[in-house]
Parts: C-alpha cells; structure tokens; sequence
C-alpha cells in the first residue's frame, strides 16, 4: 500500500459517511477537478479546502444513502499517485430518483493528505437521476 492508496481508500469510505474524519485527508490548498459536471450546470473545479468542503456537503445532502462499492483502487509506480474505478448508488432526495453510477477517480497525495482529485463519472446518469438537463444538449437532439 502506498499513502495514496490509503487516501483513496480512506476517501472512498469516509467522504459521505465519516465527514469528519474526510475532512482530515484533504490539504488546505486541495484541488478537486469535475471534468463532466459543467454538463449539469456544477462547476468544473473546486479550488481549495472551503470550496471542496461546500461542495461535499452539498452532495451529502443531495444524495442519500449514498455508497460506494466494488472499488478497484490502483498504485502507480510513483506513491504519490492512485487511480480507482469505483460503483456507487444513491438517493436523489429532490427527485425520489435512484442514482447509479461508475466513477474513475485519480488522485495525487503530498504531505500525507489529499491536494488533487480529478473525478469522472457520467453527466447523463446523473442528469436523469437529478431531472435537469445536460446543458448544451437540447431534448429535441436526443
């Protein structure tokens, strides 16, 4: 195990249920790039620990019971950096919609804490499970 392996594990387990402990791995200067969530209307990155923290709780609230699961989490030859492929399922509370979803997540370490993660899921599941648009795509074109 390297310390980046530990973090993603530990990100995976913690981000919604032990926010608390979550709050532990990320640095102060942590940046959290969404390449697909400008599609529904997020933004397409979180810079620093305030932004990361809004935006967790955000989704905290947003989804319940959310988990992941059937994590596959990958070392790379520098221990600094992790790569995971990981399921996860939840509760749109506004909607009463399930939401599934396969993510890949790399992540880089320093200092022991979390300072990049860079999250790809996809923006359609989401979009259907919140009932919002995918912004740039039109019903029509569908």
């Amino acid at each position: 195990m390297t310390i980046a392996t530990t973090l993603m594990q530990q990100h995976l387990q913690w981000l919604v249920d032990e926010p608390q402990q979550w709050q532990g791995l990320i640095a102060e200067n942590i940046v959290w790039d969404l390449p697909y969530a400008p599609s529904l209307g997020h933004p397409l990155k979180l810079e620093g620990r305030e932004s990361v923290l809004r935006h967790a709780s955000w989704f905290a609230a947003a989804v319940k019971n959310f988990r992941f699961f059937d994590a596959v989490v990958t070392a790379t030859d520098d221990p600094r950096y992790a790569i995971a492929r990981v399921h996860a399922e939840g509760l749109i509370a506004a909607t009463g919609r399930i939401y599934r979803q396969e993510y890949v997540v790399f992540l880089t370490a320093h200092d022991d804490r979390i300072v990049h993660l860079r999250e790809y899921f996809d923006p359609v599941q989401a979009a259907l499970a919140l009932d919002a648009p995918v912004v740039g795509v039109s019903s029509r074109s569908i």
